[in-house]
């Protein structure tokens, strides 16, 4: 299912990026470098099983092992201990990255309550991409029974285009479910 995904890319949207855009050089391509997921800072933090439980999700999810990142200074306000927990974060490339993909696009975020599309307007200006997963349950790897809680998490995807309107084109391009008329 992976090479599906990269084939569609390389076959049908670099093509119609590159005639709607009008690029006249393959390097101007917009293509998607990256994606990050993480699972940001939760009072479940502070709890070793927890702690373990999102390690575990987030390596059936995207078929690597997460790291931990850490805080990296106090912060009394937060009662933030440097040193302490903050999240978990998988960095996917190349065949894992069109692995996840496929599967958020295609199986898990249908499987999303309600779901009617994810926003389009949730681009940074330097063409990448975030959006919010409510709950790791649509992925069908996470089994129901066998998780503490229902945690959310981040995606972002990082693509090569110089601004949003092409990053958007290339993530519809590729299947993203946008929102209609939004």
């Amino acid at each position: 299912m992976a090479h599906h995904m990269k084939e569609r890319y390389q076959q049908d949207v670099a093509p119609a990026l590159t005639k709607e855009f009008g690029f006249d050089n393959p390097m101007q391509i917009p293509r998607i470098e990256k994606v990050v997921v993480n699972i940001g800072v939760g009072e479940a933090l502070d709890n070793a099983k927890s702690l373990d439980a999102a390690v575990d999700e987030m390596t059936l999810i995207t078929g690597q092992k997460p790291v931990v990142t850490k805080a990296r200074r106090s912060i009394a306000a937060f009662k933030l201990r440097e040193g302490r927990a903050i999240g978990v974060k998988v960095t996917l490339r190349g065949e894992r990255m069109w692995s996840f993909l496929d599967r958020m696009i295609n199986v898990a975020l249908p499987r999303t309550r309600d779901f009617r599309g994810v926003s389009s307007d949730s681009f940074d200006g330097r063409g990448n991409y975030t959006l919010g997963v409510r709950e790791q349950i649509i992925f069908p790897e996470i089994q129901y029974d066998k998780i503490d809680k229902v945690r959310g998490f981040e995606v972002t995807i990082v693509t090569t285009a110089p601004n949003d309107e092409q990053a958007r084109r290339l993530l519809q391009l590729m299947g993203m479910p946008f929102a209609r008329g939004v």
